[in-house]
């Protein structure tokens, strides 16, 4: 009878026993919007619909105690039936699996733990406030007190505990020009908007760039009469004066910085080279013992001579004296590889070494590693780094002298690592997604290579009515001596012996991949579950397979990584049966959409029955119109001005007069990276020509759609745009009349049945 239930009667039902169930804060809820026990039995999503993704529960990583018994979590949620998001901050039994409530607060984040029994988080208030708190999880709520309330918004959090006993309070915020904290909500507004510039970068991401800048603050915390309380007055600036700017916007958070009794390591761009040219980012060391230092040591670069690029995810040892980080080579291109990379001792920064390495500078490990753990003796180093489409789990030997074998993967749960942390001496608490689970905790042990699932948010995709056995994988020769891979995903009712129309999906970056990951944007199995073979290619640029596949894009945007789709659909028509090519639909964003605009002026293009382009690249000689111009100079190999034939080379402008498939363009007017106009050129092009085509403009988001109501409505059009042209909405309502039938025929069923008992 479930089954019957119409989706939104289902959801009431659901968000009822939240309410229901929420009255009891000891009962685990962390799963009950996708799975509900009533008698024994679990309600599940009749299909999985943008609804159904968009309301899912989203969990962060799981952050475990010393003791490595509990472990600390959030989990957020949006109703469509109230249009409004909750928070929760949850605890996690390692043991059971079981959940319990903390913490109900849509002000409250960034749950951290002080103490095997006690937590620490921030709750954001009125004004731009940031009041910090201490609870207990014994008894939570009952026990909370406020440590401290600061004027400004604090973000990004890291404590220590020192020799002395305090503990090292490290956080970020923005500064003001003259390093003091900076509160917006409580600046004076001017009365005129006007903006002035006379040099790069002008704008970043989504924001027009002003005077304020972030950086990282620290204080410490002592215990007096059972509470923590602050050990000095105020915050300390811990860059001030130094012209650094951490972590980097628009993305970095706490990865960008890490804390211990010898001091503070970060990461910023260098001062001297304008950011929107080169990427160029050092590490930085600031010695501190008390972390109440009010005038701090100046920062003191780390050396690494012949690498420019990118340094990323500085880590301390657990002895606080070496520090591991990567870092890229070219100060260009933002995609280089990272290299794993050793500071041996922070009393010199000259002592750095690369892992790997070789003398033809290329390095001997081809993947790229990103985040990094320590072991508990600091002998090893935990290492994520993504292979064939899936983020998987490295260990290294921390010496670089003794990682003379290229590191092994240890077995993780189904799909891609997202987050390492050290549960006990030999054992790590992993949290990963897959393209049917949008969150799994499980213990590692790298000893014996086992894992064992601890929570899994979705029943390993259970409750999203989702199985791995709809995912696939396939590889075919690309343009050249080399193979492409693709994943493949196919409907829960997937019968072989029938044909759906293909979903064919090209991904962003253009050094990017697509992974056995969970999407809350680009989600497979939103397209599979409406009734197509979804076929992802990780063609030409892609990242995961090594440097030589990635870096065959420069200077190739609509070569090499279009033959390779163009092979990936030739194998598709020869091999794959069950797939109708005759009723195809492509879709891609960033340089995914480039892609859907180069084919539409392709033979390729003539293969789908309507394309979706999303924040795409019209023309290549626009692309000086956005804030990274490190990005063209890379991938166009020179400037505008120097190389304009690289340019027009693979200028999808320069093919309009073969457009002629359905398109549907969806941009945004807070995307800075591919300004509005890349949207409104093309489809004033196709309204021209009189090729059915339609907009979607969101006029409040990025080059993300993120808010759940209008990503709500992304995948209304998105869906309703292919189904038209590819026939599922015909199929769909062939499959709800018949429904209908069968529905009255139970009734009429029931009815007889009941008249027969009188």
């Amino acid at each position: 009878m479930w089954s019957l239930l119409p989706f939104h009667r289902f959801w009431n039902l659901v968000l009822s026993c939240i309410i229901l169930i929420s009255v009891f804060p000891g009962a685990d809820t962390s799963q009950i919007p996708v799975s509900v026990a009533v008698s024994n039995m679990t309600l599940t999503a009749t299909k999985f619909t943008p609804e159904v993704l968009l309301s899912a529960p989203r969990r962060s990583p799981a952050v475990p105690n010393a003791k490595g018994t509990k472990a600390l979590f959030t989990v957020t949620t949006y109703s469509f039936e109230t249009h409004r998001k909750t928070s929760q901050i949850r605890l996690l039994d390692i043991e059971s699996g079981q959940s319990t409530l903390l913490v109900d607060d849509l002000s409250a984040s960034e749950p951290t733990w002080i103490g095997d029994d006690e937590f620490l988080y921030l709750k954001i208030g009125e004004k731009g406030n940031t009041t910090v708190l201490v609870d207990k999880i014994a008894r939570p709520g009952s026990q909370a007190y406020e440590v401290t309330t600061i004027k400004a918004r604090i973000s990004n959090i890291k404590i220590k505990e020192l020799p002395n006993g305090t503990v090292a309070f490290v956080c970020s915020a923005y500064a003001t020009p003259d390093g003091q904290l900076s509160n917006p909500a409580m600046t004076k507004k001017p009365y005129s908007s006007a903006k002035v510039y006379t040099s790069l970068f002008v704008r970043h991401w989504d924001e027009w760039l002003g005077e304020d800048k972030n950086s990282i603050w620290y204080t410490a915390l002592e215990k007096k009469n059972g509470r923590f309380t602050l050990a000095s007055r105020n915050l300390v600036n811990a860059l001030a004066g130094s012209k650094l700017e951490s972590p980097v916007p628009p993305f970095g958070g706490t990865g960008d910085f890490d804390i211990s009794p010898t001091g503070l390591v970060f990461v910023a761009k260098d001062p001297e080279l304008n950011a929107a040219i080169y990427t160029k980012t050092d590490l930085y060391y600031i010695p501190l013992k008390t972390f109440t230092e009010e005038q701090p040591p100046a920062p003191k670069i780390v050396e690494t001579p012949g690498l420019e690029g990118y340094t990323n995810n500085p880590v301390f040892s657990h002895c606080g004296h070496k520090v591991a980080f990567t870092r890229m080579k070219s100060k260009q291109y933002e995609s280089d590889k990272p290299r794993l990379m050793l500071l041996s001792d922070v009393s010199d920064l000259s002592k750095t070494q690369e892992f790997f390495a070789t003398e033809d500078g290329e390095g001997a490990w081809d993947y790229r590693p990103e985040s990094l753990l320590w072991s508990a003796d600091d002998k090893s180093l935990y290492v994520t780094a993504e292979k064939h489409a899936r983020v998987h789990l490295w260990e290294v030997p921390s010496n670089p002298a003794d990682a003379k074998d290229t590191p092994t993967v240890i077995k993780t749960a189904d799909g891609s690592v997202n987050d390492i942390r050290l549960l006990s001496e030999s054992k790590l608490l992993v949290s990963s997604t897959s393209l049917v689970d949008n969150s799994c905790y499980s213990v590692v042990d790298p000893s014996s290579n086992t894992t064992d699932i601890v929570s899994s948010n979705s029943k390993q995709g259970k409750t999203f009515g989702l199985t791995r056995s709809s995912i696939g994988d396939i590889t075919f020769k690309g343009a050249g001596d080399y193979d492409v891979h693709a994943l493949v995903v196919r409907p829960s009712h997937f019968d072989e012996k029938k044909k759906y129309p293909l979903a064919f999906l090209i991904h962003g970056g253009p050094q990017g991949a697509w992974q056995d990951g969970w999407s809350n944007r680009w989600n497979p199995a939103v397209f599979a579950e409406q009734g197509y073979v979804v076929v992802s290619p990780n063609p030409t640029g892609s990242t995961g397979y090594g440097m030589a596949l990635q870096n065959g894009i420069k200077g190739q945007w609509g070569g090499r990584p279009y033959e390779d789709l163009v092979k990936a659909f030739e194998y598709i028509e020869k091999n794959m049966p069950y797939v109708d090519t005759d009723r195809a639909v492509a879709l891609g964003a960033s340089y995914g959409g480039y892609m859907i605009n180069w084919i539409q002026g392709h033979p390729l293009g003539r293969k789908f029955k309507a394309l979706v382009c999303h924040d795409g690249v019209f023309s290549t000689l626009n692309q000086w119109g956005t804030e990274e111009l490190f990005f063209p100079i890379h991938d166009f190999e020179g400037t505008i001005y120097d190389n304009r034939a690289g340019y027009e080379k693979w200028d999808p402008a320069h093919h309009v007069n073969e457009w002629a498939t359905p398109q549907l363009i969806i941009h945004s007017e807070l995307d800075y990276r591919l300004p509005i106009t890349e949207g409104l050129a093309p489809f004033n092009i196709l309204q021209s020509k009189g090729i059915p085509s339609k907009l979607v403009m969101f006029p409040d988001e990025n080059h993300w759609v993120l808010k759940p109501e209008n990503s709500l409505v992304w995948h209304q059009q998105v869906l309703s745009w292919i189904n038209k042209y590819s026939g599922v909405d015909k199929e769909e309502t062939a499959h709800k009349e018949a429904a209908k039938e069968i529905v009255v025929l139970a009734d009429d069923s029931t009815h007889d049945g009941a008249q027969k008992a009188m």
